[in-house]
């Protein structure tokens, strides 16, 4: 979860979301590299006193400055669709997870058990324990197994709503009348927060959404 003074991601939990971290130092190292080239190059205009009467055009230069930015965004580009491949890509799910969005609780259903589904609701401050998360955490926690596949169906009964897991690499719109889908893998052990991330009313800012992950012994005991 994200914690104070946090100015980067989250950990991931997901082999997905290392993926999405390596991608955003990857382009960002590019990003910083090109400033300072033309921060470098805006000094040395700013600063020097030489000039060049002759100098009308530059044809090697120039077919430097068009064809250099060209390749910079083929390296930026390639990883950045294989990410986007790879988070639409559906493996052979083990468990498959309905999530439901109302204003402004969060309904879950587990599709390959029969009547095991429930609410989750924000719990109140006034009602919260010492060790609780205000504002994160909820009555009826989301319980997955970990190091399986798990398919999560999205969708909302009244406006749009957005799963959104940011340590999980997850964020899927919840709309009315269509069903959403997004795989993913969890990797470790504890509890993952979440949010609703789109706009969706009064109480938009409340509710959370949390993941319990376990190891798949302690979830068929469960």
């Amino acid at each position: 979860m994200a914690t104070w003074a946090n100015l980067g991601l989250q950990d991931s939990s997901s082999p997905l979301m290392e993926q999405l971290n390596f991608f955003h130092d990857h382009t960002l190292l590019i990003l910083t590299m090109i400033t300072i080239l033309v921060g470098y190059i805006m000094g040395m205009l700013m600063f020097n006193k030489f000039t060049n009467r002759y100098l009308l055009h530059g044809q090697t230069i120039e077919i430097i400055w068009t064809v250099l930015p060209a390749i910079i965004l083929m390296f930026i580009a390639f990883p950045s669709l294989r990410l986007l491949y790879l988070m639409d890509e559906i493996n052979t799910p083990s468990i498959t997870l309905k999530s439901i969005g109302h204003q402004w609780y969060w309904s879950y259903e587990y599709s390959d058990f029969l009547n095991l589904e429930f609410d989750s609701y924000m719990i109140p401050t006034n009602e919260l324990e010492m060790n609780g998360f205000r504002l994160l955490d909820v009555d009826n926690r989301i319980v997955l197994p970990m190091n399986n596949q798990i398919r999560i169906l999205v969708t909302a009964t009244d406006v749009l709503h957005s799963w959104t897991v940011p340590s999980l690499g997850v964020k899927v719109d919840a709309t009315p009348g269509r069903l959403n889908q997004i795989n993913f893998l969890i990797n470790r052990p504890g509890l993952f927060f979440g949010q609703c991330s789109e706009i969706c009313g009064a109480n938009h800012s409340f509710m959370p959404i949390v993941i319990e992950s376990i190891p798949m012994n302690y979830f068929i005991k469960w």
